[in-house]
């Protein structure tokens, strides 16, 4: 495959090693690594004092916009080729998956069936509106993509205190992803394995070319995360530690959607 401007783009689910894997990619073949800001940090701007799982489905919108346009600003930066850690096709199937398995996916089986009740007068005009989204993320990936890797459900989820997913939600995501690129006919590659059978495989398929030795880059890159990941929960933590919530303040959160 010619790589004189390859636009490569990284697709998976929660907990599949996205960040670990673009970032070694990135290291191994020279190619710069675009990605968005993660949701907590721009929670922080957009809707500061609030956590995922408080959020109505408007203010979800709004999040996946933000990073949409971060994923836009970034990949426009580069003239050439680019790795990106997701793309502008992710946050709409987060909204897709939040829609068929609820509001808030991590909550207990009543507090969904409420928010579904509370939902119905509304549901309609999010789901012409997810449609309408899908429509124009799935033609700028057509038009900017040149190749899709995904990742699939290999590891275990991560447990942490900011993301309102489970397992079948992370499974659901999946498979919205996976049928959206065969709907979008563009080529893409399920690859697997191991983060070093991972780059591997890409480097192969793709006839990239290698600048750093793998293991080099994939400790680098493990390194790179790790650091960013405790930086993000440190911020969390301290956001946690001052948010209380009360018991009116959680019987709110029932009837938002």
């Amino acid at each position: 495959m010619d790589t004189k401007k390859l636009r490569i783009a990284v697709s998976g689910t929660y907990s599949t090693g996205k960040s670990t894997t673009t970032e070694a990619l990135s290291l191994v073949t020279g190619i710069p690594r675009t990605h968005a800001l993660t949701a907590r940090e721009i929670l922080v701007d957009l809707l500061p004092g609030k956590r995922l799982e408080e959020l109505s489905a408007g203010e979800l919108i709004a999040l996946g916009l933000r990073r949409l346009e971060e994923r836009i600003h970034h990949e426009a930066s580069e003239p050439g080729s680019f790795i990106s850690d997701g793309s502008v096709i992710h946050e709409w199937v987060y909204g897709e998956a939040r829609m068929k398995a609820g509001i808030n996916p991590s909550a207990n089986i009543f507090h969904r069936i409420f928010n579904e009740i509370v939902g119905l007068p509304i549901k309609p005009f999010y789901k012409a509106y997810m449609e309408a989204y899908g429509k124009v993320v799935k033609s700028r990936a057509k038009r900017v993509y040149d190749v899709y890797i995904h990742l699939p459900v290999e590891f275990d989820l991560v447990s942490d205190t900011h993301r309102p997913v489970s397992e079948p939600f992370r499974e659901l995501s999946d498979k919205i992803l996976l049928d959206t690129l065969k709907e979008i006919n563009i080529p893409y590659h399920v690859v697997g394995g191991t983060v070093f059978e991972r780059i591997t495989k890409i480097v192969e398929l793709l006839d990239l070319p290698v600048v750093m030795d793998i293991k080099e880059a994939i400790t680098i890159a493990e390194s790179r995360v790790r650091e960013s990941i405790e930086v993000i929960e440190k911020d969390a933590r301290h956001h946690s530690n001052q948010l209380q919530t009360s018991r009116l303040k959680r019987l709110k959160y029932m009837f938002r959607y």
